[in-house]
């Protein structure tokens, strides 16, 4: 009997662990809800992730659910059709509609980051933020997207976020993005001791 006991107090943490890391982000749209294509090959991150990279699509903004959604797909199809991508190279993307759309996801490397992919979570905003201003919406979006990855076990607690260009040769985030995020908690200036690693 107690050896029964035990088994089963032993399957419901297995269940428990095994709906974390499946769990769905508050206000997080899935690839199935915005109608992404599955995959062509998949490689998985090593959890938990400690490094977080802010960047933009360099594309028009979205308001709408269909605006965003369309963005979302046409982008997909560019990285898959045109850029030989495995996926949507980002792992999330935030809309102008203040939700969070999931790209490669927690579990599965992206394609966002030269030297870096393996070892991060690509944020990608939806707009050119040189000319485009982030909405409040948009940032409460990106900030508890990455607090749902902290407590879901993806992202380290302490985890460090960083601007696209302070890691590769680009614009993105873009100006406005960039300053905003200079605020964030984690922000790290100083990114030789991840470009040394």
């Amino acid at each position: 009997m107690c050896k029964m006991i035990l088994n089963l107090s032993v399957l419901v943490v297995i269940v428990i662990q095994l709906t974390r890391v499946n769990a769905v982000c508050p206000g997080l749209v899935t690839k199935k809800q915005w109608g992404g294509l599955s995959p062509l090959h998949v490689q998985y991150l090593p959890r938990p992730v400690n490094l977080v990279i802010i960047q933009h699509t360099a594309t028009p903004t979205c308001s709408t659910d269909e605006e965003c959604q369309d963005i979302v797909q046409s982008i997909q199809n560019n990285h898959m059709e045109a850029l030989n991508f495995w996926d949507i190279g980002m792992n999330f993307l935030i809309g102008g509609n203040g939700k969070a759309y999931e790209g490669s996801g927690w579990l599965r490397v992206g394609a966002h980051t030269y030297g870096y992919n393996s070892k991060s979570i690509g944020i990608s905003f939806i707009g050119n933020y040189n000319t485009d201003v982030p909405l409040q919406a948009q940032i409460e979006a990106a900030q508890n997207l990455i607090q749902c990855g902290v407590e879901e076990g993806h992202l380290t607690p302490d985890y460090n976020l960083v601007a696209h260009k302070k890691l590769i040769a680009t614009e993105s985030p873009g100006r406005k993005l960039y300053a905003e995020i200079r605020s964030w908690p984690h922000y790290l200036d100083n990114v030789s001791s991840i470009k040394n690693h």
